[in-house]
């Protein structure tokens, strides 16, 4: 269901106007559907209806506070991989008991912080964090409840920099130690083993690479029981992937993925702990930008845009595709011309196309990024002395602005001048 839709010849988000909001907060900006992000929460929430789980919103994608509230109030749970993230979920309301904390390099200082706010479980992934944890749990008078990530070195078939289930990746422990490391977790004093996680990459678009990890989750799960182990709880990650191309690229579906877990782990009588980030909110939001120039090169012609890569980096960083419209629909017998749409960062770097198709455009003209929700806002930087943007979410026919611009006054007076100065 897409809630960015053209309505007599304009994009709206939901029932507003894309060219109302720019007019209002001025460009570029995110703007969030929140109808989109609660849809997208329910398919996987309605899809594990039939097995005892939870869906926690991996909140490294998006986490501003009005994402994640309105998430919390739909039933999310939080995956968080660090204090600050742990801290914006607890601001958000989510209880400790639906917040787990993953990551491979969890301090002292955040550990102890979710242990005295709450936390449902630690996703641990050493034998050093296994040993700080129960020290630091000891020492605040308290047993860590903790699921194992083991790595099962399968090829998610992803991109490189967002694979974390091969052998050469940093992420879990080997699977061939994994009775080694359980048993070594269940005599640390501080801890206590709940469960098994497994979490193989990002944006996968088949089924097969999970099928292969949960097969082994579901092995290891009755070794571990028969070792005495209890494995209540199976936390078998996130990463489903979407759409960023109008093309025949499609992932599975919630259903299709429900379907493989049930099948796979069904059968165990766990509770089934799930982390989507991206699928809920990926194509739940866009970026909007302003053209400022065309140019026009000896060979091509660029696009220059007022968004940059310090806006959105994914291209630039991951060479990632995300389709680019104009937000005044093209009537049917427009010019199209070939552009490459860039920002204006001084880097060759700040490109977001090569050789784009677009109907003709000018200056002034409004653009957006399509699939921008996910690692968009959260990776921008204030590269170039760029303020951060704005985001936007809109709820039926109303729009609010839930991050301001800061103003170059406020950006700058973060600096400190030495004392020597």
């Amino acid at each position: 269901m897409d809630h960015f839709t053209y309505r007599d010849g304009t994009m709206y988000a939901e029932d507003v106007s894309i060219p109302e909001i720019a007019k209002s907060v001025g460009t570029p900006f995110y703007l969030y559907s929140s109808a989109a992000l609660l849809h997208h929460f329910k398919l996987f929430d309605a899809a594990l209806a039939s097995m005892d789980h939870q869906v926690f919103y991996a909140m490294k994608a998006a986490s501003n506070q009005a994402i994640l509230t309105l998430l919390a109030d739909a039933g999310a749970g939080m995956d968080v991989v660090s204090g600050g993230e742990y801290a914006r979920a607890r601001r958000a309301g989510v209880p400790g008991e639906l917040i787990v904390f993953s990551g491979v390099g969890k301090t002292r200082a955040e550990m102890e912080i979710a242990l005295g706010g709450g936390i449902r479980q630690f996703n641990v992934e050493s034998e050093p964090e296994m040993q700080v944890l129960s020290e630091v749990a000891i020492k605040m008078g308290q047993v860590a409840p903790v699921t194992i990530r083991i790595n099962p070195n399968v090829d998610a078939k992803t991109h490189s920099k967002i694979s974390t289930g091969k052998k050469e990746d940093k992420f879990g422990i080997p699977i061939l130690r994994a009775r080694e490391v359980f048993a070594m977790a269940a005599d640390l004093p501080g801890l206590k083993v709940v469960g098994i996680d497994v979490h193989i990459g990002s944006q996968l678009t088949e089924l097969e690479p999970y099928g292969l990890a949960y097969e082994m989750v579901a092995e290891l799960t009755k070794v571990l029981r028969a070792d005495g182990h209890e494995i209540s709880r199976l936390d078998l990650g996130g990463g489903l992937g979407i759409s960023y191309k109008n093309s025949d690229d499609t992932p599975p579906t919630p259903e299709e993925y429900a379907a493989l877990v049930r099948e796979k782990v069904g059968h165990l009588g766990c509770q089934i702990e799930i982390e989507p980030g991206r699928f809920i909110v990926g194509n739940a939001g866009i970026l909007v930008s302003e053209v400022i120039y065309v140019k026009s090169g000896e060979d091509r012609n660029f696009l220059i845009v007022d968004g940059a890569m310090n806006d959105l980096i994914r291209p630039a960083m991951y060479g990632a595709h995300h389709e680019i419209v104009p937000v005044q629909q093209p009537l049917d017998h427009t010019n199209y011309e070939n552009y490459d749409v860039v920002g204006p960062v001084c880097e060759s770097g700040d490109t977001f196309a090569k050789g784009r198709a677009l109907p003709s455009m000018l200056a002034g003209d409004l653009v957006a990024f399509r699939s921008a929700g996910a690692y968009g806002a959260v990776m921008a930087s204030e590269y170039n002395s760029r303020p951060l943007i704005p985001e936007v979410m809109v709820r039926g026919d109303q729009f609010s602005v839930i991050r301001e611009r800061p103003s170059l006054d406020e950006m700058i007076n973060r600096d400190i001048l030495p004392k020597w100065h």
